[in-house]
């Protein structure tokens, strides 16, 4: 996996008062900033680019919010690498056939951490949990 690196640069999670009985919970995660940094560990013929994300939990009407900003790197074949950099500047989106990839990883880290401070402030999960039925 190309994925050389996680971390979290900024965590907030506040509730308020909210208003109404009915919580709504609005994900959302986006990328802020592609760019190409050298990371010293790099091979001939590779390079790494650093993704900065938001990823935001709002629970609503007022009831609170989570964000979550950090950073995924990726390292690569240079000319992918460079080619990436060009889509990003040009028209500020992220290669079709890698932001799965990118957005699967940040994902599964933010839900994990979202949920784990929901907990401590008291507001339910941002992502639906399982639940048992009995028939």
């Amino acid at each position: 996996m190309p994925i050389a690196g996680f971390s979290f640069r900024k965590i907030s999670a506040e509730r308020t008062e909210g208003t109404g009985t009915k919580i709504n919970i609005e994900n959302n995660v986006s990328v802020k900033n592609i760019e190409d940094i050298d990371i010293g560990l790099n091979k001939e013929g590779n390079k790494t680019l650093k993704f900065t994300f938001e990823f935001s939990a709002k629970f609503t009407p007022g009831f609170g919010e989570i964000i979550l900003e950090g950073e995924v790197l990726y390292v690569g074949e240079e000319k992918k690498i460079k080619d990436i950099l060009k889509e990003w500047k040009k028209d500020k989106k992220v290669n079709k056939d890698l932001f799965p990839e990118i957005l699967n990883y940040l994902l599964t880290k933010s839900n994990v951490e979202a949920i784990i401070l929901s907990k401590d402030v008291n507001l339910p999960s941002p992502v639906p949990l399982p639940k048992v039925n009995v028939k």
